[in-house]
């Protein structure tokens, strides 16, 4: 069978196709964005809309489907959520250019304008705006990785060299929307989107990034070996590619140290769900507990602050000192979040117009952002506010020309298209105001013909009206048509319609002709003032990014004041010995759920000190021993962020990693058990925790046999006590734990508190000093619902367990010298000694039915008695 070539357009579309590669490709025709073939299907099923067919190729239908133009925002937002990118191709001609250069029949150009992907995105429409939107790029060179990353959506640019083992813990700190590498690199743990091994070459990454910000050196922004270059060679290629030549904003690269931070890996940012929760949400973690920002922009950054805490005690104090004069001062405090909460997102508004894809009202955007911050800035300018402020305060007050300068040319609500017009003032430009007078006046025109056409025709339901094919002319009703059908009447018959016949005439063309010459020629004026204006505030572009900094910084620390009054919160005070001091500590999550419950939140003391930098927490389930452990991991991480604390006092050593193994759950997806994991992280926690680092164990041991867990339990408290030498939290039931306090002199015993009360568990959530006396695990099946024969048959297993150990000395009377457990393994193999020879002495042959069953029945009582 011989197979027809393809039309001209689908030939085209193939092209597209192939330089789109991976993505979906949305391919403009007219008013629609069309997808054919597989990407038909796809984008049908995700956005649930109609798959249709259109023509043949090679044979067979082709499958088709199509969004409108005016509403692609909305489906490009499911798709990409969905996983996919999108590749726009877009007319990069009129129908009547094409016709005049080709012909009649010619065929529009197109091209790819931009691929639209998660990290690459600058639609308001499209982000959230609560939250960064990070891309980043991965680099590699000599044994050394870097990460790159851009959130394209306000300019900011991080190269951050890492050791290898950190790489998922500072994606996990990160979360990027987007992550790039290169085809050549190891990562097949990672979903990323692969580029070419030449995109992330060193060299070529250097003179990119020179290019880029038009140096001919980057040693003013700091010294960067080849993995970093590599990284950010990969990404700002990557996002040129994107963005087909038309690059987005990215401020100058900031060179990011781990030293710099307190080092949080991927696990211990889960476990205590520090900027989302386990189910990946936003509501329920400890960053939703604290924000009280009421900008978008104060909470993103809010969000980088508790997932990057400080390591340097003056950037931390200088935080909190800001913090403190806004908590100190209720109404001025109240006076700068009312201020904040008018403002707009100016940081977001910029990239827009850097990319390209602004409007009149991100131009507007600006002005009143940077007005506000202006005046914000003039009210804030005090004597004896902290230094943090005093470096803000200049940032807020400038750009003054451009305010002046947006002010006069802008209306005061500018829409957000430009395609319409007026959006450029009155006033601004005289020739644009005479080019609209015209018209106007044209209109007022218009406006007399009409009544002047149906004093003539006797119609009096005869209206001008206009539309984008026909322009201006004559409607009348079908019924009262035949009059202006007459060759005499001065109608030119245009159009009929069910119920409706439209008319020209030389008069009303005459008029509209002006109307549509002196409309076009406005819209060209304004749309040059529009480039113009966007021009000058691209001019300062580095200076307004500062700007929005400095009000995200006031917003954050505003917002923390806020919480820390709302909840009584304390300055910590940090110091350079390994302190771990806190009284009436609070779990800030926990707390709002009990509050939200009616109940009342008990808080604890935790005294970390040289001598006592291990607690052993022993006590029931339910008593709160995770809570406790995981409320003082969180108050280092707001300690270290600059926020308040939720305790009545604080004093901290700073925390060089933060280490929470609190739980855990399978990895399937890596072939791992729960167990396998507390493993994993258990063996990381020991590799890597230092003296000066925080760590809070629980239950580890828990997800094997009792001798395996208590045994691995018992290692790993001495292997903290004597290697690691760091402060730790060790919450677990295995009892036998305590006796180690008699070896460990840094280990202290401590228990969450309970009682029961006519046959009832009370849980106190106190910490008390000393071991617990028990587990109270039957009481806690109990509470929990189990069936009361259930119980009551496990309290006689217990009985019977715990009279076995009472004979033969259990489990703790071996506890006192190495190896372990040494006191039951004896009774154990004496007691298989008896039975082995026994056996051995028995004469097979020899024995009689009789004596054989006697036998029988003396290894069994010898058994019994072990």
């Amino acid at each position: 069978m011989v197979m027809s070539p393809p039309t001209p357009m689908m030939a085209q579309y193939l092209a597209l196709k192939a330089e789109a590669q991976d993505c979906l490709l949305f391919y403009r025709m007219g008013d629609f964005f069309e997808l054919f073939f597989e990407d038909a299907r796809v984008a049908a099923a995700v956005l649930d809309i109609a798959l249709t067919a259109r023509g043949e190729h090679e044979g067979e239908r082709i499958p088709m489907c199509g969004v409108p133009v005016h509403a692609a925002t909305a489906y490009l937002q499911r798709l990409i959520k969905a996983g996919h990118r999108v590749a726009i191709a877009e007319q990069t001609e009129s129908p009547e250019a094409a016709r005049k250069a080709r012909g009649s029949k010619a065929l529009v150009n197109r091209a790819i304008v931009r691929v639209v992907t998660a990290g690459t995105l600058t639609e308001e429409a499209l982000l959230d705006a609560r939250t960064d939107n990070w891309c980043v790029a991965i680099g590699e060179a000599g044994g050394d990785v870097a990460l790159a990353a851009a959130d394209v959506s306000t300019g900011r640019f991080q190269v951050i060299l890492l050791d290898p083992a950190a790489l998922p813990a500072e994606l996990a700190r990160l979360a990027p929307a987007e992550v790039v590498a290169s085809e050549a690199g190891d990562t097949a743990d990672l979903a990323t989107t692969t580029r070419p091994k030449t995109d992330f070459d060193s060299g070529a990454g250097e003179a990119r990034l020179k290019r880029l910000f038009g140096v001919a050196t980057l040693d003013g922004f700091g010294q960067f070996g080849r993995a970093e270059l590599a990284a950010a060679g990969g990404l700002v290629a990557y996002l040129d590619h994107t963005a087909r030549g038309a690059l987005p904003f990215l401020r100058p690269p900031v060179l990011h140290r781990a030293a710099t931070t307190m080092a949080i890996d991927a696990a211990t940012r889960e476990s205590l769900e520090l900027t989302q929760t386990t189910q990946g949400q936003r509501r329920g973690s400890l960053l939703d507990a604290v924000d009280r920002t009421v900008t978008g922009a104060g909470a993103r950054a809010l969000a980088a602050d508790i997932g990057a805490p400080l390591m340097d005690r003056a950037a931390i104090d200088a935080r909190l000192d800001l913090v403190g004069w806004f908590h100190d001062d209720a109404a001025l405090r109240e006076r700068v979040r009312a201020a904040l909460r008018a403002l707009p997102d100016i940081g977001r508004a910029l990239g827009r117009l850097v990319a390209g894809r602004g409007g009149p009202r991100d131009l507007g955007q600006l002005r009143d952002g940077l007005d506000a911050a202006w005046a914000l800035g003039e009210r804030i300018a005090v004597p004896g506010a902290p230094p943090l402020l005093d470096q803000l305060a200049p940032q807020l007050r400038g750009h003054g020309g451009l305010i002046d300068l947006l002010r006069r040319a802008l209306v005061p609500s500018p829409p957000i298209e430009a395609g319409d017009g007026g959006y450029i003032a009155a006033g601004y430009d005289v020739a644009l105001d005479d080019l609209r007078d015209a018209g106007a006046g044209g209109r007022r025109t218009i406006a007399a013909l009409e009544a002047e056409f149906r004093q003539q025709t006797g119609v009096t339901a005869l209206k001008i009206r206009h539309n984008n094919v026909l322009g201006y002319h004559v409607e009348v009703p079908a019924r009262a048509a035949d009059a202006l059908m007459k060759p005499d009447s001065g109608f030119t018959h245009r159009q009929t319609l069910a119920g409706v016949v439209r008319f020209n005439t030389p008069a009303l063309h005459e008029v509209a002709t002006k109307v549509a010459q002196s409309g076009a020629h406005a819209l060209a004026a304004e749309a040059a003032h529009l480039e113009d204006l966007t021009a000058q505030a691209l001019a300062v572009r580095e200076g307004i990014a500062a700007t929005a900094d400095a009000l995200a910084r006031l917003d954050v620390a505003a917002g923390l004041a806020e919480r820390a009054a709302e909840g009584g919160w304390a300055r910590p005070v940090l110091v350079e010995d390994r302190c771990f001091a806190i009284e009436g500590g609070r779990h800030p999550v926990v707390e709002a759920a009990v509050a939200r419950s009616g109940g009342r939140f008990v808080a604890n003391d935790c005294r970390l000190s040289e001598s006592s930098r291990l607690w052993l927490v022993t006590g029931p389930n339910m008593g709160g021993k995770s809570t406790f452990l995981r409320q003082n991991a969180c108050i280092a991480v707001l300690a270290q962020a600059g926020s308040y604390v939720p305790a009545t006092a604080a004093t901290l050593g700073l925390v060089d990693r933060l280490f929470s193994r609190v739980g855990a759950s399978d990895n399937l997806a890596r072939g791992r058990s729960t167990f396998m994991v507390e493993m994993v992280e258990t063996a990381a926690i020991l590799a890597q925790a230092t003296p000066r680092s925080f760590v809070i164990l629980d239950e580890v041991g828990r997800g094997t046999s009792t001798y395996d867990g208590l045994a691995i339990a018992w290692a790993v408290v001495e292997a903290i006590h004597e290697d690691n030498r760091c402060r730790c939290l060790f919450a677990t039931h295995y009892h036998e734990l305590t006796r180690l306090a008699e070896r460990c002199d840094a280990l202290t015993l401590h228990h969450v508190r309970a009682r029961e009360w006519k046959g009832d568990l009370v849980l106190l959530h106190e910490l008390a000093d000393g071991p617990a006396d028990r587990s109270y695990g039957l009481a806690v099946a109990r509470l929990a619902g189990m069936a009361p024969q259930t119980v009551a048959r496990a309290k006689a297993v217990l009985a019977k367990l715990e009279a076995g150990r009472a004979k033969t000395g259990g489990l703790a009377a071996g506890l006192d010298d190495l190896p372990l457990f040494a006191a039951a393994q004896a009774a154990e193999e004496q007691q298989c000694d008896a039975i082995r020879a026994e056996v051995e002495a028995i004469d097979v042959d020899a024995l009689t039915p009789r004596e054989a069953l006697d036998t029988l029945y003396r290894l069994k009582a010898l058994a019994r008695e072990g």
